[in-house]
């Protein structure tokens, strides 16, 4: 597949090494600062172009892959669909639920695939976990809890759109903690009530939370907890608990740390001790699940069927950070 790269920041670096890893192309580039997307051009050898417009209709581009700041969606959608393009987009896929209802709208009219990137659905761990829960070595589920106690520099927030609600849609929740929100969703089912607190600019100036608490209250039955920070020094890595009537599974990083489960007989449990966390440094996780979830979506477009994380599933994750976010308002 030949891709084209819709903004050059730190994540498109690493998007880059799994498309390299895994044999496609970045065909062209495009960044609102030219001499950034110039040098990401001529690093990994791809045309860089000056406008958005252009690169959606570049003849050489498969499908786009959008790397920006998420209140700049919409406009991508349109123009992918307009020139039949495909489009992969960072996580969250937008700020606001209408931006995200509208974008798959848009893509569904035009025939092209929407996906998002949620790269932690492609680890082992979650893979083994899902298939695990589905055949019910967990028994039932009584309890799913995510953890994301991470540490962010002043620096790291030193540009003023960062932890700003206009331009990244909220803080720690959205932007860090929304990974494990989505696999709570695709582990253990849809969220029927939620209750949350949080602290705004705790430890950081920024306008939005940097510390969130919720309560959850599954549809299945099951509660749950979610908490999501920057503030806690010097991070830890984040961790995925599911406890069920049979025994416990927890994700801690990107592995399988505890299989926990009463004679259990199925097949052998993937546990082990070292994961890789972006805790304290955005950069340091695995690129093998987005080299998984690229494959994946190429197949969607080739084949004409769903990704693994499509816009929809993109849209439930939006849908319960913002039914937090919400709860703590009316605190």
């Amino acid at each position: 597949m030949r891709v084209g790269i819709v903004g050059t920041g730190a994540i498109s670096a690493k998007h880059a090494l799994a498309y390299r890893n895994i044999g496609f192309k970045i065909a062209a580039c495009t960044n609102h600062t030219a001499s950034k997307g110039q040098a990401f051009a001529a690093e990994h050898g791809a045309e860089y172009v000056a406008t958005v417009e252009e690169l959606c209709r570049h003849p050489k581009v498969d499908y786009v892959d959008l790397c920006t700041f998420p209140d700049f969606r919409l406009p991508v959608v349109e123009l992918c669909a307009a020139n039949g393009k495909h489009l992969l987009v960072q996580k969250p896929m937008a700020i606001d639920l209408a931006t995200a209802r509208k974008m798959i709208s848009v893509a569904a009219d035009a025939g092209i695939q929407l996906g998002v990137v949620s790269q932690r659905r492609f680890d082992d761990s979650t893979i083994f976990l899902k298939r695990a829960i589905q055949q019910g070595r967990l028994g039932r589920i009584l309890e799913a809890d995510a953890y994301v106690k991470w540490y962010r520099s002043a620096e790291y927030y030193s540009r003023p759109i960062k932890g700003s609600w206009t331009v990244e849609g909220g803080g720690a929740l959205i932007n860090q903690g929304i990974h494990q929100v989505d696999l709570l969703l695709y582990l253990i089912g849809p969220v029927a009530r939620v209750s949350a607190e949080w602290q705004l600019g705790s430890l950081h100036r920024i306008e939005s939370e940097d510390v969130v608490n919720a309560l959850l209250r599954y549809e299945n039955g099951a509660t749950g907890v979610i908490q999501a920070s920057t503030a806690i020094w010097p991070g830890y890595p984040e961790r995925v608990e599911i406890h069920g009537t049979k025994g416990t599974a927890i994700l801690t990083g990107d592995r399988l740390t505890t299989w926990d489960v009463q004679d259990d007989a199925g097949e052998s449990a993937p546990v082990e001790t070292k994961s890789a966390s972006g805790a304290s440094d955005p950069m340091a996780i695995s690129v093998v699940p987005f080299e998984r979830q690229f494959l994946d979506f190429a197949d969607a477009c080739l084949k004409g069927r769903a990704p693994l994380c499509s816009g929809e599933d993109g849209y439930r994750a939006l849908d319960l950070v913002l039914r937090i976010y919400n709860s703590c308002r009316e605190h």
